[in-house]
């Protein structure tokens, strides 16, 4: 299934959750995975897991170490792409999507992980949606 989620996101995979639908001001627990559009990973920074662990929440899912993050929507926390595809997902829903790179890095990059200008596939499970009203 591919379809545009919005301009400069593809929407690559679709699989709805259960409950609450996440919306702007909703706190959000999520795991994302990050791709360059040719498959190559971009992984987190052993040395940063191994000085944070105690700290992070990590999962181990399919023998890949994800770390919950939490943002409240609309907050501009995470990057845009995720932050964007969050939106209208539930608890247990997972997406993937193809995601231009002025709503990733940009022309910047992050050196020695994503080059400039480029997208990115990214996959997003959501953990908690939870209304903060």
């Amino acid at each position: 299934m591919k379809k545009l989620l919005e301009k400069g996101i593809e929407l690559l995979e679709d699989v709805p959750g259960r409950g609450a639908k996440a919306e702007k001001g909703c706190q959000i627990v999520y795991n994302a995975r990050f791709f360059l559009r040719h498959g190559d990973e971009v992984t987190n920074d052993p040395r940063s897991i191994a000085l944070y662990r105690d700290q992070l929440n990590i999962r181990q899912i399919d023998g890949v170490e994800l770390i919950d993050h939490t943002t409240i929507l609309g907050k501009r926390q995470p990057i845009a792409c995720v932050e964007r595809s969050l939106y209208g997902m539930q608890a247990g829903g997972f997406r993937e999507i193809l995601a231009s790179p002025h709503l990733c890095y940009g022309e910047n990059g992050i050196e020695g992980l994503i080059p400039p200008n480029a997208m990115l596939r990214v996959q997003l499970w959501v953990r908690d949606v939870r209304s903060t009203n």
